[in-house]
């Protein structure tokens, strides 16, 4: 019987495989590394041959790890960041390194999602003001689809001449695995400005405008896409081969990282008009949150509303932290006391702010203030060159140093979470809980924080990993394991912890946000100075 999922996470820098049962109960679990090259002038590249490999190796060890048979699993899913993936006409791999102009080495054909290469192409298409805008909060960011392919075409023309394949990442996996170049929905209307509330899905006009009329050719993009829960078509033999699985198995449409842990989060809502107080925080190398509502409620700076980017008859809106993750490992770097921020260190310099502040409480890192823009600001401001600011800087180079930074990093990064949520609320959004998904629930300081800061309940999922979880969701579905994502959601949610607001630290917390918000203003004042 064919009673069990694989799910597939490919994040910036490793692919992650779990195996799960169709009550969302994870087996098996395996992660392997993928490589990233980065260049001058922002760029970061992946090789999507690596990825998949990354992949199999992943898919083959957490099914060995559950002890089942290939023959045990109906569906598998994918999701994956927003990175843009470029193949020829014969779907091999094409370069899109400038250090790779004109040589055969096309190993490096995926441009990542953090790469800001496309900043100018996406200031052009801004400045334009086209009504297409207005559903990505009227503006794009240079890690979506368009400004990337923009400069693409731009600067790689004898590349571009080349293309026959452009894929958001989790679709380029789905294509990998089953041979069909359909695309997903949740990936062509959230990063490729496709709207699935029109017949023909693309705004030519707006393509036209953006000197890509023959992308969609070039491309190989449909004019139809396919609902998260849908089935693409069956694992390709070669594909089963490399997974270890069998060609009985459904691949299911992909999804975003971030909307698979949405969807991992508040499945068990779905359907239901909580879904609409409820909010997903999906944290890792970036953060961002995730609502659902039924109505369109655009807003300057929040990507969206996406119509049925996850859930069918309803939008998709996301405000989102480019570094956070990144940031605190930034932070370790940079610092005399730190250095490679593995796991441990980090579990290291957790441990000690939990005794220093044992000792100083509210007190500590006082004088301490972080702007957290050292990749831009996303949301609310909608401005990819923003930059950071730590105020309060002294000579102290020691450990105890290092967390004092560290812990008003993270005070940063929730600072700026309550930023995005107050401005959704002045768009109409209404927030009661915040639900934890990625990497950020493995740090009890960002946990907390996200309770005290921003006044709102957390729900920290039982779940061993809610990314991961959402893809099986989906899978499950595709497989016909459940008949849609609302049953799906509640049948594999698994149950979660609540954290309440501190009232203690509310004036704490309070005044850190009014500095927070004066640091913003100082900053535009300093660099409004001729």
């Amino acid at each position: 019987m064919r009673d069990h999922l694989v799910a597939v996470d490919v994040g910036t820098t490793s692919a992650r495989a779990g195996i799960f049962d169709r009550q969302g109960q994870l087996l098996g679990k395996a992660r392997h590394p993928i490589r990233m090259r980065r260049g001058a002038d922002q760029h970061a590249e992946h090789s999507s041959e690596d990825i998949w490999r990354a992949t199999c190796l992943s898919v083959r060890e957490a099914l060995h790890q559950s002890g089942l048979q290939a023959d045990r699993i109906a569906a598998i899913g994918f999701d994956a960041t927003c990175s843009l993936v470029v193949r020829d006409t014969a779907g091999k791999p094409l370069s899109v390194s400038v250090e790779d102009e004109g040589s055969d080495a096309d190993g490096w054909d995926t441009i990542v999602w953090l790469d800001h290469r496309a900043i100018p192409q996406a200031d052009r298409l801004n400045a334009g003001g086209h009504p297409v805008l207005a559903s990505s909060g009227g503006s794009l960011s240079p890690e979506m689809q368009i400004p990337k392919i923009m400069w693409l075409k731009e600067n790689l023309p004898q590349r571009w001449a080349k293309t026959g394949f452009l894929f958001d990442l989790a679709d380029f996996l789905t294509w990998r695995a089953s041979g069909s170049p359909s695309r997903s929905r949740c990936t062509l209307t959230a990063k490729w400005t496709y709207s699935a509330r029109t017949e023909e899905g693309w705004n030519h006009d707006f393509l036209a405008t953006a000197g890509l009329d023959d992308a969609l050719e070039r491309g190989s993009l449909p004019t139809s896409t396919l609902a998260v829960g849908s089935s693409v078509g069956a694992l390709s033999p070669e594909a089963a081969a490399e997974l270890g699985l069998d060609t009985g198995c459904v691949v299911a449409a992909g999804l975003i990282d971030a909307y698979a842990g949405a969807l991992g989060v508040l499945g068990a809502s779905a359907g239901s008009p909580e879904l609409e107080r409820n909010l997903a925080l999906i944290g890792g190398t970036s953060s961002c949150v995730v609502a659902f509502t039924r109505q369109a409620l655009p807003g300057h700076s929040l990507w969206g509303p996406y119509y049925e980017a996850v859930f069918g008859n309803h939008f998709l809106v996301e405000g989102s932290q480019s570094a956070t993750g990144a940031l605190l490992d930034h932070m370790v770097r940079m610092h005399t006391a730190g250095g490679e921020p593995d796991t441990e260190l980090h579990r290291r310099i957790v441990s000690r702010i939990a005794e220093l502040r044992e000792r100083e409480g509210v007190r500590l890192g006082e004088g301490l203030h972080i702007l957290p823009d050292f990749h831009g600001n996303r949301s609310p401001l909608a401005d990819p060159r923003a930059t950071g600011v730590i105020s309060g800087l002294t000579l102290d180079t020691s450990f105890d140093g290092l967390c004092r930074l560290y812990w008003r990093t993270c005070v940063s990064l929730v600072l700026g979470v309550r930023h995005i949520l107050e401005t959704m609320e002045t768009y109409g959004y209404r927030i009661e809980t915040l639900h934890l998904a990625g990497g950020h629930v493995h740090n009890p300081l960002l946990v907390e924080l996200c309770a005290d800061v921003t006044g709102r309940v957390v729900r920290v999922p039982d779940a061993g990993d809610a990314v991961l979880l959402g893809t099986a969701m989906a899978a499950a579905v595709a497989g016909g394991l459940h008949a849609d994502l609302d049953v799906a959601g509640n049948a594999m949610d698994r149950g979660g912890s609540l954290h309440r607001p501190r009232p203690d630290l509310r004036n704490a917390y309070d005044r850190d946000y009014r500095r927070f918000l004066a640091m913003h203003r100082h900053r535009a004042e300093l660099e409004a100075m001729a």
